[in-house]
């Protein structure tokens, strides 16, 4: 009897052990991102009412992430999930190009596509606005941030309206890195003068860098610039109003 007891002890024992660890690897599963089916799920919720068209597997910062594609109405999304924790990173919209008009009235002033902006993205400074012509389409780049999230806002420069929002969370930087207004010089003396409207640290496969917009006449350069070197990575100029 004794005998019996205690195998029945050491058997329910068993069980409980066995119970614990069930409940912790779906504990942990549940945090992370394990399929297809359940990152979909996560963006069906945050965009209620969109069809996922496309999800990708990709790598970001030696990190695993999920790429997210939707079209609800008139727009098209793009969300990006880290794999390790479920988080959302980014997230951008836009409304598709067959959408858009060339609209009528004046051009609004900047002060004003601030202030539209700012209605977007509440406790947000504004880092630079540029008017550019898009397809036809004259058009207000508003880049915006706050303590832990980047933001662009692209206003019909006519409208006012709304038509591409996009935000992702801000990269952290290092001491050991040159320095956002060093790499700023680094840029403009490559361009040659001009003004700053974009100084943002990123990464880029992996490389942290400095992503400098400058303005000089009708064109905007973008160099990209080696975050630990300084070394220039790209050059890119772009007409303004092409």
């Amino acid at each position: 009897m004794r005998k019996c007891k205690m195998l029945g002890a050491m058997f329910l024992a068993f069980c409980l052990m066995a119970s614990s660890l069930c409940f912790t690897a779906e504990t942990v599963q549940a945090k992370g991102i394990a399929s297809v089916k359940q990152v979909k799920k996560l963006a069906k919720k945050e965009v209620k009412g969109g069809t996922v068209v496309k999800v990708d597997m990709d790598y970001e910062n030696g990190k695993l992430v999920y790429d997210v594609e939707m079209s609800k109405g008139k727009k098209e999304y793009s969300l990006t999930y880290r794999a390790s924790d479920s988080k959302l990173i980014s997230y951008e919209w836009e409304i598709q190009p067959w959408y858009l008009s060339r609209g009528k009235g004046k051009i609004i002033s900047i002060n004003k596509a601030k202030k539209l902006a700012k209605k977007q993205v509440r406790n947000a400074s504004v880092t630079s606005v540029m008017r550019k012509h898009s397809d036809g389409i004259d058009v207000y780049r508003v880049k915006m941030k706050t303590k832990n999230k980047k933001y662009e806002l692209k206003l019909h420069a006519r409208t006012g309206k709304v038509l591409e929002y996009e935000w992702e969370l801000a990269a952290k930087t290092s001491k050991k890195y040159i320095g956002e207004e060093k790499a700023k010089s680094i840029a403009l003396k490559k361009v040659g003068g001009g003004a700053v409207v974009k100084a943002d640290f990123d990464y880029d496969g992996g490389t942290p860098v400095y992503e400098v917009d400058i303005i000089k006449g009708e064109f905007e350069y973008e160099v990209e610039i080696h975050a630990k070197t300084g070394k220039i990575l790209s050059f890119e100029v772009e007409h303004m109003y092409d």
